[in-house]
């Protein structure tokens, strides 16, 4: 799925075929999971394949490297460069960007200076299901060390994201949400939670959660089609009353959600505003509008 025979990658300032690429064992990233990440779409237009709001992506991944002390020396404007030029080595339209900032060899020293940026591009449906999906009350907690932002995508911060997950496959649904310590919803694995109420959004405030790029634009669709969109604390518990679930994500776009811990919503997915904000953000992405879009 990642990458193919001539496949084209980025790796510390040089293009190399993915198959000749290679990687530190003894890297923070690795042992420690001392590493930063992000993730990006690129959508095939009219005009040709244009990456939906690469600056602030780029500029989130300037904000996680600096969490971790992280020393990136390329600006937000040359990473979209090297992003729109992986594109095109790799003839592709529409895709999933990954950069992730690896720390070199483990030391006794944890600012060593060695730091390494990774760009690959690939091919890729919406991680979550076309189709309504089944989710789960995870047993695993949203919980980030203090000293570590909860709005940063380090490569640490995942862990209990990738339990919660497997556990809900090995269960049998498709996502799972965590909760805090305080038994209040944060998000599903890797993406942003909504419930719809009568028309009504409701999403986690910032705070434990990662404020994501997507789940911010669809905030703004929301309140441009004249909805309202609440950020407050709930529980499961609030959730058996709402109409319908979604999350929001770069990599899920919009995926809608059929049932909570066992338990279907009775409002038909197309009949709601969720279903409306998913086509909104369709045709967006398709039809190329420009603000939404970082150009070069």
């Amino acid at each position: 799925m990642y990458f193919k025979r001539d496949t084209i990658l980025f790796l510390n300032g040089k293009w190399l075929k993915a198959t000749d690429a290679m990687g530190n064992l003894f890297s923070q990233t690795l042992h420690h999971g001392n590493g930063v990440y992000d993730g990006l779409r690129a959508y095939e237009t009219g005009t040709g394949p244009q990456i939906f709001k690469a600056k602030e992506h780029f500029k989130r991944l300037h904000y996680s490297a600096s969490t971790m002390s992280i020393q990136l020396d390329y600006t937000p404007e040359e990473l979209t460069q090297i992003a729109y030029k992986l594109l095109q080595k790799n003839n592709l339209g529409n895709a999933y960007i990954r950069p992730l900032i690896c720390k070199g060899r483990t030391t006794s020293s944890s600012d060593h200076p060695e730091v390494y940026l990774l760009m690959a591009a690939w091919q890729w449906e919406r991680y979550l299901r076309n189709d309504l999906m089944r989710v789960m009350v995870s047993s695993y907690q949203k919980e980030a060390p203090d000293h570590i932002p909860a709005d940063t995508k380090v490569c640490g911060n995942y862990t209990n994201s990738v339990l919660a997950a497997m556990e809900a496959k090995s269960k049998g649904f498709d996502d799972a949400l965590l909760l805090d310590s305080n038994g209040h919803v944060t998000e599903g694995t890797g993406v942003n939670f909504f419930y719809e109420k009568d028309e009504v959004l409701y999403t986690p405030p910032s705070g434990r959660i990662v404020p994501g790029i997507t789940r911010s634009t669809v905030m703004g669709y929301a309140r441009e089609m004249g909805y309202q969109v609440v950020e407050k604390k709930f529980t499961p518990e609030d959730l058996i009353e709402a109409d319908t679930a979604f999350f929001t994500g770069t990599s899920a776009e919009i995926a809608g959600i059929r049932s909570i811990g066992g338990h279907d919503f009775t409002i038909d997915w197309e009949d709601t505003v969720a279903y409306s904000l998913f086509l909104m953000y369709r045709q967006r992405v398709a039809n190329n509008e420009f603000r939404d879009f970082t150009l070069v």
